[in-house]
C-alpha cells in the first residue's frame, strides 16, 4: 500500500468555493479547527488549564514521540471523580440534580443530586477499597441503566482503579470473554433488568458467567432491586450493595495516560478488543465538547438516549454532563412500548430537556408506529432546542419527519468507540450554520486532519468515494491502546496508511469540506446502533450440531438500519425442517450473544462461495442479490441479475417463480406479522415491518 499523499499537509481548512456557501463555515470555527491543527499543544494546553482541575500541572501537553501511542499532558495528574462531583459539590452546587432516572418500566421517577452522589459514591469506593481494589485494579460493572450503574462507575474512578461496564444486553458466554481479558477485582451487578413484559435475571446470568470463566473476581457486589425482584445471594461470592457501602474515601490522583476505563467493541474477529481511554485527554475534550458541540449550559437538562454499555453512555450520559455540572437524565424504557410512543415526547416536556442524543432508530420507531404522534402532541416541546444524532445512518426521510415534528435543528455527527467523541459534527457553540446539506455528518472537529483516500491511498477527488482517514496525531481523548493487545493496535489502525488513523469507514468530502460516511468497510454490521461482529455470530451458528457451514451479514431494515442473515449448508443426510433449523439457530444466537443481535433471518443454502484462504465474500458475492431479493427495488442489481449470481453460488430458492413475482410476493409477506414466508420457497425467513421491536 501506498503511502498517503495529502494535497498539503498543513491545516487546510474547508473553504467555500462561491461566497453564498461561505455563512456555512463560522469564523469562530474557522479560528479554533486551525489553531487545534497548526498549534495543537497551545490550544489543547489552554483549554486543559480552563475546564479541568489538575492535582499536579503536566510537564508537557504533546508527546508524540513514539506515535501512534501518543500522550497528551504528560506528567499531569488528576481524578475522573472530583471533576465529575466534588467539585460541584465544593463550589456550593451539590443541591442540584445531577441525575433524573426516569423509568417508565418501574413507574417511577427519580432525581439524584450531586450531594447524593458524592455521599454514595465516596462509601461505596470505601466498600471497594475495602475489598482490595485498588489504583489500577480492574471492576467490571454489568447493570442496567440506573443510577447506581453510574455510581459504580464513578466509585471505581475515585480509587484510581479502571472500571469496564458490560452491556446488560450481552449472553453469558459474552460476559464471560470480557471477565477473563479484564480480570477484574471485583464485580458490581444488579440482580435484574426490565424489558417490556419481561425480567432480565442478571444475577443469574452472572453466576454463569462467573462460573464458566477461567478467571474468579474476589467479590461480586449485588445491588438489588427490591421493587421489582429480591434475590438470594452466594454468601460465598456475593455482597449485597448495601453491605458493600463503607467509609467515604477521597479521590486518588492518577496520571494523565493512565486507563479511565476499558470499553469492548465487536471487530473483525470473534474476540472483542478493549478500547483503553486515558483520564486527562478524556475530560478535556468531553467538557469542551459538551458547549462547543451540543450548546449546553449548566443550567440545562440534557439528555442522551443511549445506555452506559456503548462509549455514547460513558461520554454522554455520565462523564460529560457531570464535568459540564449539568442535569443528564436516564431513560429506562423503550421509545414506543412503555407503555406508548408518546413517551420521548413526555420525557422532553416533564423534566425540560434542553437537548437530545439519539440514533436514528428510536425516532424510526416513534414514526412507524405513531406517525402522527397522536400520544405526543398533548405535550410540549418549547424547552428542546437541538436533537443530535449518530451511531448508524439516518435515511432522509426520517430526518424530516423529525425536523417537522420537532421543529428543532436536527444534526447528525459521527464518531467511534476508539474516538470516544465526535470527529465530525454541526457545532451549536460555534454559531454554524444548523442548516446542513442532506447526509452529511458535518464538519471535522477540533484536531482531526481528515483525509478521503483511493484505494491506492492516495487523495481521493471532491465527492469521490474513498477510505476516511484521519493524520496522526490524534486529539486528546482517542484510545491509548487495546488493552494488553498494543501490536494489535498498532496493526489494526495504523499499519495501512502508515501516518494515519484507519477509521475502516467509507466516505467522501464535498467541496465544501463536509464529511459524508457511507459504508463501513470491515464485517461488522450495526443493529439499531449496536456493532455486532459478523463472525461471532457465525462462530455461534456453528455450535449446531446440524451445521456446516455459515455466513452472516447484514442486510437493510426500515426500523433497525441493519439485521443480520445467516445463509447456512447442513451436513450431509441431515433431514431436519429448515423452519425448525432456523428456531433452533435464533435460540442459539439469543443464548450466546443476547437479544440484542436482533437475529430472525436465516435460510439453507446448498453450497456458500469461499476464497482461496477459507474466507466468504458476502459483500460481493452473497449480499448484492440476496438484498435485492428480501428487500425489495431500487439496488444496483436487478432481479434478473440477481437470479444468475445467486445461481452461480446455490442460494437461489428451489422454486420456479419468476424473479419479479418473487420479489413482490416478498414485499407483501414482509408487511405483514409473519416471521416466516408461505411453503413457495423453502423457507425463506423475512423482515417484519410491522411487529418488528428494536
Amino acid at each position: 500500500m501506498d503511502q498517503p499523499v495529502p494535497s498539503n499537509s498543513s491545516c487546510v481548512p474547508p473553504v467555500p468555493v462561491c461566497s453564498s456557501q461561505s455563512e456555512m463555515l463560522s469564523p469562530l470555527y474557522m479560528e479554533a479547527y486551525c489553531q487545534s491543527l497548526e498549534q495543537p499543544a497551545s490550544f489543547w494546553g489552554d483549554l486543559a488549564e480552563q475546564l479541568i482541575d489538575w492535582d499536579q500541572p503536566w510537564e508537557k501537553v504533546l508527546d508524540d514521540s513514539n506515535s501512534p501511542f501518543t500522550k497528551w499532558y504528560v506528567g499531569g495528574k488528576l481524578n475522573a471523580c472530583y471533576n465529575a462531583i466534588d467539585r460541584h459539590v465544593l463550589a456550593d452546587k451539590g443541591s442540584k440534580v445531577a441525575l433524573i432516572h426516569d423509568s417508565p418500566t418501574t413507574n417511577t421517577v427519580r432525581h439524584v443530586t450531586y450531594n447524593e452522589l458524592y455521599d454514595k459514591v465516596s462509601r461505596l469506593a470505601g466498600g471497594l477499597r475495602r475489598l482490595g481494589v485498588q489504583k489500577g485494579d480492574r471492576v467490571v460493572i454489568y447493570m442496567p441503566l440506573i443510577p447506581e450503574a453510574i455510581i459504580a462507575m464513578l466509585a471505581t474512578a475515585r480509587l484510581g482503579a479502571v472500571h469496564s461496564v458490560v452491556f446488560g444486553g450481552f449472553a453469558a458466554s459474552e460476559l464471560c470473554t470480557r471477565i477473563e481479558h479484564a480480570e477484574p477485582k471485583v464485580i458490581i451487578a444488579a440482580n435484574c433488568g426490565v424489558e417490556p413484559h419481561k425480567i432480565i435475571y442478571y444475577l443469574d446470568i452472572l453466576h454463569e458467567a462467573v462460573a464458566m470463566s477461567r478467571w474468579k473476581p474476589l467479590k461480586n457486589i449485588i445491588y438489588r432491586r427490591s421493587n421489582i425482584l429480591m434475590s438470594d445471594l452466594d454468601e460465598t461470592w456475593d455482597v449485597a450493595w448495601e453491605n458493600a457501602l463503607d467509609t467515604p474515601v477521597d479521590c486518588v490522583p492518577v496520571d494523565a495516560n493512565d486507563p479511565l476505563y476499558i470499553l469492548y467493541t465487536s471487530g473483525t474477529t470473534d474476540k472483542p478488543k478493549g478500547i483503553q481511554r486515558p483520564i486527562g485527554g478524556h475530560l478535556v475534550t468531553l467538557m469542551y465538547t459538551m458547549n462547543t458541540i451540543y450548546g449546553i449550559q449548566q443550567d440545562d437538562v440534557w439528555w442522551n438516549a443511549s445506555d452506559l454499555g456503548w462509549v455514547v453512555g460513558h461520554s454522554y450520559i455520565c462523564y460529560g454532563p457531570l464535568l459540564y455540572g449539568a442535569t443528564s437524565v436516564m431513560y429506562e424504557g423503550k421509545p414506543d412500548r412503555t407503555p406508548d410512543p408518546g413517551q420521548y415526547f413526555r420525557i422532553i416536556d416533564q423534566h425540560k430537556v434542553s437537548a437530545i442524543f439519539s440514533v436514528p432508530t428510536a425516532f424510526r420507531v416513534i414514526r412507524r408506529v405513531d406517525p402522527e404522534v397522536t400520544h405526543g402532541r398533548k405535550y410540549s416541546l418549547k424547552s428542546l432546542r437541538a436533537i443530535f444524532i449518530a451511531g448508524e445512518h439516518c435515511d432522509l426521510e426520517t430526518m424530516k419527519w423529525m425536523r417537522n415534528i420537532f421543529k428543532v435543528p436536527v444534526l447528525n455527527q459521527w464518531w467511534q468507540t476508539e474516538t470516544g467523541s465526535a470527529i465530525t459534527a454541526t457545532c451549536v457553540g460555534f454559531a454554524q450554520n444548523l442548516q446542513t446539506p442532506p447526509f452529511t455528518t458535518g464538519l471535522p472537529f477540533c484536531g482531526y486532519d481528515i483525509y478521503v483516500l483511493d484505494k491506492n491511498g492516495h487523495e481521493a477527488k471532491t465527492n469521490e468515494l474513498g477510505r476516511i482517514v484521519v493524520k496522526l496525531p490524534l486529539p486528546p481523548g482517542n484510545m491509548a491502546t487495546l488493552y494488553r493487545s498494543d501490536e494489535l493496535f498498532r496493526k489494526t489502525y495504523f499499519q495501512r496508511f502508515p501516518g494515519y488513523y484507519d477509521t475502516m469507514d467509507a466516505g467522501y468530502k464535498d467541496e465544501n469540506g463536509y464529511i459524508y460516511v457511507t459504508a463501513r468497510d470491515d464485517d461488522v454490521i450495526n443493529v439499531a446502533g449496536h456493532r455486532i461482529s459478523t463472525s461471532s455470530l457465525e462462530d455461534a451458528i456453528l455450535r449446531h450440531p446440524d451445521v456446516a457451514d455459515a455466513a452472516v451479514f447484514g442486510v437493510p431494515e426500515p426500523t433497525k438500519g441493519q439485521i443480520p442473515l445467516c445463509l447456512y449448508v447442513t451436513k450431509a443426510n441431515v433431514s431436519k425442517p429448515a423452519a425448525k433449523m432456523s428456531v433452533e439457530l435464533i435460540n442459539i444466537i439469543r443464548e450466546v450473544i443476547g437479544p440484542i443481535a436482533a437475529f430472525k433471518l436465516a435460510a439453507q443454502v446448498q453450497s456458500l462461495p469461499r476464497t482461496r484462504s477459507g474466507k466468504c465474500s458476502p459483500t460481493d458475492q452473497l449480499y448484492q442479490p440476496v438484498r435485492c431479493l428480501t428487500i425489495g427495488p431500487g439496488y444496483r442489481f436487478l432481479p434478473a441479475q440477481a437470479k444468475r449470481c445467486a445461481k452461480r453460488w446455490q442460494i437461489w430458492p428451489q422454486t420456479n417463480t419468476s424473479p419479479y413475482r418473487l420479489r413482490s410476493r416478498i414485499r407483501r409477506c414482509s408487511s405483514t406479522s409473519s416471521v416466516r414466508c408461505a411453503s413457495w420457497v423453502t423457507p425463506w425467513p423475512l423482515p417484519i415491518r410491522s411487529c418488528d421491536q428494536p
